[in-house]
């Protein structure tokens, strides 16, 4: 690969599940997206996206399999540009064995990404670095580079592409945290594996605002407003073997915590929620429980514990020396059996960009959205930039309901909601 760096990267601790559970239905896609103030120079962004993809080399990587593990492995073929296609199942033939694709159109440059190569602060690292490249090349623009936008002068230097679980958790004892089945909206499926994505913008500042009376974070706010939905979702539901436990899952990013500079998968997550079987809760009421739960799981000694046993399970000498052939079936049964079961919906919220100011005039918005789902309706994205908080509610079923309630509880709580619907497959 790069001096420094290995030639072949084995699969860190998250992504395993991914090569696992592929299917033609499922495939752990996301997509995000910048648009800028002009139309984008293909011609000048290919340039970008060939030294960009130098100065992040797992973005020059394809999927292997090994004898006993998956492995990001070099691919000798130079990313292109490539026309827009819908996120649903993902073909490594068409990015000639690459994870990820790049697309333009209009405004709008497009990053497409299997989660097996990155999580979204790792791939909103990528797209973010490609955009200040391009904007480099384009109008010149001299950028004080971060965190979120790399220098594509700099050499890459392991800590970047390092598996952060191994180097973090590896030879610590945990114990794996106990779950029970939670309650599923269910409705007609999209018609040839269709994906709505129903956009909502909000002003960050008014969101905050509201978090400050309530004495609790963006995240949290927005996990009680999805719970809140659910719970219309629930009470309208007449199946009488509905299941009472509404739960959210809400990744949580582990760099700052760990002072970790992967661009990989490095996050771990928190399950939220209520059991309704007594009866529905106020607003308030589910701000204080998402409050409370979260700052008990989130207790380093507990997020660390749940962590170190996915570690030490991969670790264990029986494992390790089980072919790849025999693992590949049984990582995903247990996906199945301990994964989605467990929760209603997906909060995955990668925050405030800090983008470079330079950068600002020429970056209209940028958004975030997940791709279908495996074992639930769908799934809630979010990303703050310049003002406004971008939220994503995609879904592969026909009803549109639980949306829509979340919708009317922002709009009842005195935001000013923008609405707009695509299809993303």
């Amino acid at each position: 690969m790069i001096a420094s760096i290995p030639a072949r990267l084995r699969l860190d601790n998250a992504a395993n599940i991914y090569p696992a559970s592929m299917s033609k239905q499922y495939s752990s896609l996301y997509r995000i997206k910048v648009t800028l103030k002009e139309v984008v120079d293909i011609a000048l962004l290919q340039e970008a996206l060939l030294r960009v993809s130098e100065r992040i080399p797992t973005f020059r990587c394809t999927l292997r399999a090994g004898a006993f593990w998956w492995y990001l492995d070099r691919c000798p073929v130079k990313p292109e540009v490539r026309g827009l296609k819908p996120l649903k199942d993902f073909s490594f033939e068409d990015q000639d064995g690459l994870l990820y694709r790049v697309s333009a159109k209009r405004c709008t440059i497009y990053l497409d990404v299997f989660h097996a190569l990155a999580d979204g602060t790792g791939a909103m690292t990528f797209l973010m670095t490609l955009t200040g490249e391009y904007l480099r090349r384009r109008y010149g623009v001299e950028i004080p580079y971060n965190q979120l936008v790399l220098d594509p002068k700099d050499r890459p230097v392991y800590a970047e592409v390092e598996d952060s679980f191994k180097s973090v958790f590896s030879g610590r004892r945990g114990q794996l945290e106990k779950n029970v089945d939670a309650y599923h909206i269910r409705g007609e499926a999209l018609p040839d594996s269709a994906i709505k994505d129903v956009r909502v913008v909000v002003s960050s500042d008014d969101v905050k605002n509201l978090c400050r009376g309530y004495s609790c974070t963006v995240t949290e706010f927005l996990t009680a407003a999805l719970i809140w939905a659910l719970q219309e979702e629930h009470r309208n539901d007449e199946s009488r073997r509905k299941r009472s436990v509404l739960k959210v899952s809400v990744p949580v990013n582990l760099r700052p915590l760990y002072g970790s500079r992967t661009v990989r998968n490095f996050s771990s997550y928190v399950n939220l929620g209520v059991d309704v079987k007594d009866g529905y809760f106020s607003f308030p009421e589910l701000v204080k429980a998402i409050k409370e739960q979260k700052a008990h799981d989130m207790q380093q000694d507990r997020l660390e514990s749940k962590i170190a046993a996915n570690v030490a399970l991969e670790e264990m000498l029986l494992v390790r020396l089980l072919p790849l052939k025999i693992k590949h079936p049984i990582i995903d049964i247990i996906n199945l059996l301990h994964g989605d079961r467990f929760i209603t919906q997906t909060l995955s919220n990668i925050g405030q960009l800090k983008v470079p100011a330079a950068l600002y005039p020429y970056i209209q918005d940028v958004d975030f959205s997940l791709g279908r789902q495996r074992g639930n309706s769908g799934a809630v994205s979010c990303v703050g930039y310049n003002g406004k908080l971008y939220i994503h509610l995609t879904r592969k079923i026909v009803r549109s309901s639980f949306e829509n309630a979340f919708i009317r509880q922002l709009s009842a709580l005195g935001l000013s909601v923008e609405t707009s619907v695509e299809n993303l497959a």
